[in-house]
C-alpha cells in the first residue's frame, strides 16, 4: 500500500513518522481482518479506510473530542491516536458492532431523547456510554458527566445525552426530557 491508496494522503504524510509497513491480524466486531498498513497508522484510519467501517468518525486527530471512540476489550479508547501496532490480539468493537440492527438500548435512547442534531459526534458518545454501562450498570449522574466530559458536542445536547444514558441505566437524571 502506498499513501495514495489510503484515501487521505495529506493526513497520512503529515502524521506518520515512520514508513514501515507491517501485517496485522485484528478482530473487529467479531470478525478477523488481515491488514497491511503502516505500523504507526492510527486505528481510526485502519477501520475507516482499510476495513471500510465508516461509523467511527474523525474529529480532532488528537484524542480530545471523542468522535473516534471505539472499544478495545470493552474499554473506550480514542482510535485517532491509537496506533495499529498497539492493538495486539485485543477485541475491537465499533458502532457497527454494538448492535447488528442499530437497536442497542443506547441507540434507542438516543432516538427517544432526540440526542442527535447534526449526529456527527453521536457514535463516539454512544460507544463511550456503552463502555461506562458495561463497567457500571447504574452510574450516578456525576459518573455519567465525568465519563462523558471528553465527548464534545458542538450542538450542545449534553442534557439529552445524560438523560438518555440515565434512562438506559434505570437511574434518574435531572436533565429535561
Amino acid at each position: 500500500m502506498v499513501f495514495a491508496e489510503c484515501g487521505n494522503p495529506t493526513f497520512y504524510c503529515a502524521t506518520f513518522k515512520r514508513n514501515i509497513m507491517a501485517k496485522y491480524s485484528i478482530q473487529v466486531n467479531g470478525k478477523k481482518h488481515e491488514v497491511d498498513v503502516l505500523e504507526d497508522m492510527p486505528l481510526l484510519w485502519v477501520l475507516r479506510d482499510v476495513i471500510g467501517l465508516k461509523g467511527t468518525k474523525f474529529g480532532c486527530g488528537k484524542a480530545l473530542c471523542g468522535a473516534c471512540t471505539v472499544h478495545l476489550n470493552d474499554d473506550a479508547i480514542r482510535s485517532c491516536s491509537y496506533p495499529i501496532s498497539s492493538v495486539g490480539d485485543a477485541r475491537i468493537t465499533t458502532i457497527e458492532g454494538l448492535s447488528e440492527d442499530g437497536d442497542h438500548p443506547l441507540q434507542q435512547a438516543w432516538e427517544k431523547f432526540v440526542v442527535p442534531q447534526c449526529g456527527y459526534c453521536q457514535t463516539g458518545q454512544i460507544m463511550n456510554a456503552a463502555a461506562l454501562l458495561k463497567r457500571n450498570a447504574h452510574p450516578s449522574g456525576q459518573e455519567i458527566e465525568q465519563t462523558m466530559q471528553g465527548n464534545l458536542c458542538r450542538c450542545g445536547t449534553y442534557n439529552r445525552i445524560k438523560a438518555a444514558i440515565s434512562a438506559v441505566a434505570g437511574t434518574s437524571s435531572s436533565a429535561s426530557k
